[in-house]
């Protein structure tokens, strides 16, 4: 079972994304608070943390929100997730994979 590991957000958009601990997802819109979210054709982006590390061991000095994601996991393969997978975050979310 994998994990969320980190919630980041823009307040304004060209800024960069911090993680803020935790957050709360509006549906058909994204994560509260963040420049980014609307009712566009994707409200979240998600990075795998195993691939952030991979960066890092290749010497890249990064923190979560440097790629622009919203939500960090671990312990998901989110690259190797088909478009249309459904994924559950505690008991009352879901969020459909629509883009890699």
């Amino acid at each position: 079972m994998g994990r969320i590991v980190a919630v980041c957000i823009s307040e304004k958009k060209g800024t960069q994304k911090r993680d803020v601990g935790t957050g709360r997802l509006i549906e058909h819109f994204g994560l509260e608070g963040d420049a980014h979210a609307g009712k566009w054709h994707r409200q979240v982006s998600l990075l795998a943390r195993e691939s952030a590390d991979i960066m890092r061991e290749k010497g890249l000095t990064i923190k979560d929100g440097d790629f622009g994601e919203n939500i960090v996991t671990e312990g998901i393969e989110l690259k190797s997730l088909p478009i249309g997978t459904v994924l559950k975050i505690g008991d009352d979310i879901t969020i459909r994979i629509t883009q890699i």
